[in-house]
């Protein structure tokens, strides 16, 4: 038996979103701050860079994945592990780390207890497998959390050049199956530009795109037909997204976050 106080019910904690058994919470100010950083500090709480928590409750689910290092503390009955079934689970894991440029190794966390996850300046979505129609693909460092229950994949790109032309990964992480998962994002919820396709193409100078169905084929093509008819367009190489699917859109590139103090 345990209880929590001056936690979420802090007057300066908000909470911004539940899903299933994750909670986000956001802070509403910075007090534990020395006098040399109340300047930035004040700045930074009028441009709400704020820092963000994922709180999740383990009574509500059969378990839990994270990022590896995402754990901040725990309370109550809490089972972790490192969710390798053995000897070939480990080298597929280890393999499918690799080529998308996620941790290896995902702890999985089982219990009645609660589990927070260490505080970010980014954003923390949470999206519902079953709105993907079972499948959803992210762009490379979004991943942060799921529920077990979610099927861990590498996806290839359509066209083995893609990866040498756009100077991107060759492989992205497929999530699968059913559950609720947690992304890390450069923007919020309310700034993501949702683009539903049907048999269409989205083009996007860039890797703007946080998340995308993974019924959509996904390539990096020239912007033009010719090699000259990309340069006189001045943009090059272009993402492609075709088919039938959604796509999660940042309204600008992500801007770097490790210049600020966490």
């Amino acid at each position: 038996m345990y209880q929590v106080f001056n936690y979420t019910d802090n007057d300066d904690i908000r909470t911004l979103a539940e899903k299933g058994p994750f909670r986000v919470i956001e802070y509403q100010r910075d007090l534990s701050v020395t006098p040399m950083q109340a300047e930035t500090a004040w700045f930074m709480d009028q441009m709400k860079v704020r820092k963000r928590q994922a709180v999740i409750d383990l009574a509500k689910t059969g378990g839990i994945t994270l990022q590896a290092g995402a754990m901040q503390w725990m309370l109550g009955d809490v089972r972790a592990n490192t969710g390798v079934k053995g000897v070939g689970d480990f080298f597929g894991k280890a393999m499918r780390g690799a080529v998308t440029g996620e941790s290896a190794i995902k702890p999985e966390y089982a219990g009645s207890g609660l589990l927070v996850l260490e505080p970010t300046y980014k954003h923390i979505l949470l999206l519902n497998l079953a709105d993907w129609n079972g499948q959803v693909v992210l762009d490379d460092g979004f991943f942060l959390a799921c529920e077990s229950t979610v099927t861990h994949k590498a996806v290839m790109r359509s066209n083995l050049s893609s990866a040498v032309a756009g100077g991107e990964g060759l492989f992205n992480l497929g999530l699968s199956g059913s559950g609720i998962v947690a992304l890390e994002s450069p923007c919020p919820k309310e700034e993501l530009i949702e683009i539903t396709l049907e048999e269409d193409t989205l083009k996007i100078d860039g890797n703007m795109a946080v998340a995308w169905s993974g019924s959509l084929e996904f390539t990096v093509e020239r912007s033009g037909k010719s090699l000259i008819g990309s340069a006189a367009s001045g943009e090059g190489l272009v993402n492609v997204y075709r088919g039938t699917g959604r796509v999660l859109m940042a309204p600008v590139r992500e801007m770097p976050l490790d210049t600020i103090s966490q």
